[in-house]
């Protein structure tokens, strides 16, 4: 079976969220949710794992 781009991105996401224990692999909600919504979660998860949390980047003035 050939995978397009989205469906390869897609699986990529899965993989890093079941990795990083956003989601269990038996959780089938994960499988069920298209590519922007998985990317959404992700960058959630990295946006509160961040270690400067939710400031962004450190800036000096």
């Amino acid at each position: 079976m050939r995978y397009n781009n989205d469906e390869k991105k897609r699986q990529k996401l899965i993989n890093k969220l079941v990795f990083l224990n956003v989601f269990l692999k038996e959780d089938q909600k994960l499988y069920e949710l298209p590519l922007s919504k998985l990317n959404d979660e992700y960058k959630k998860y990295k946006l509160q794992n961040h270690p400067h949390g939710e400031f962004g980047s450190i800036q000096w003035v």
